[in-house]
């Protein structure tokens, strides 16, 4: 299978940053093939601003939903987006290494949603190009991410225990554009984790991948 791994952490010796590297070992060692965008580490910029097109419709006004449906056809967003989807039509799974902060993903993070999942590439909502019907039908997301608080108080462990929507927010999102999203893995109360709950959590995940 091809996986590929959004990680985003400005630190590499973090919590995160560990998953990620035991993430690549274990898939690795299961035969599976692995792209990796370190968005912190690639410096991925943060904003969606007019230096996303390098072609635009409307030069006089910059509206991101018009101009995302033009480079689309045109092909033409920067080189920085187009590697990207790229490794998003590579892929067959993707997951996203994050941590919770201010009870959602990273900024940078987001950003790489607003540029990447672009309409006209991940969905066309005119075209009813959406869910079911969207542009990455067939392809599967994993959310593999850490939190400071507990399980029993984190704002969106639902009742039923179901892992693939933890975050309803994000799976919304990536449903949206027709990927199928499979049970998430999370580590909470990661701050402090002791050495014996690192363990403990190392083995979940490295069982939960090889299993996939």
């Amino acid at each position: 299978m091809n996986i590929f791994i959004v990680y985003c952490h400005p630190e590499p010796k973090s919590l995160n940053g560990t998953l990620k590297n035991l993430a690549v070992k274990t898939l690795k060692e299961n035969g599976h093939q692995i792209k990796i965008s370190d968005l912190y580490g690639m410096k991925f910029k943060a904003t969606l601003d007019r230096d996303d097109f390098l072609q635009m419709e409307n030069p006089e006004r910059l509206m991101p939903v018009i101009e995302q449906f033009n480079a689309s056809k045109t092909n033409s967003f920067a080189r920085d987006i187009k590697e990207e989807m790229e490794k998003i039509g590579w892929a067959d799974l993707i997951i996203f290494q994050f941590p919770i902060w201010y009870e959602t993903m990273p900024a940078l993070l987001k950003a790489w949603f607003e540029r990447v999942l672009a309409h006209g590439f991940a969905h066309n909502m005119l075209e009813g190009k959406i869910i079911q019907n969207g542009f990455l039908k067939g392809k599967k997301a994993m959310l593999s991410f850490t939190a400071g608080s507990a399980k029993e108080t984190f704002y969106n462990v639902i009742e039923g225990e179901d892992k693939s929507n933890l975050l309803p927010p994000i799976s919304k999102a990536l449903r949206f554009t027709g990927l199928e999203v499979i049970d998430a893995f999370a580590v909470f109360d990661a701050m402090p984790l002791s050495e014996e709950d690192a363990k403990t959590s190392f083995g979940e995940y490295k069982k939960l991948l090889s299993e996939l």
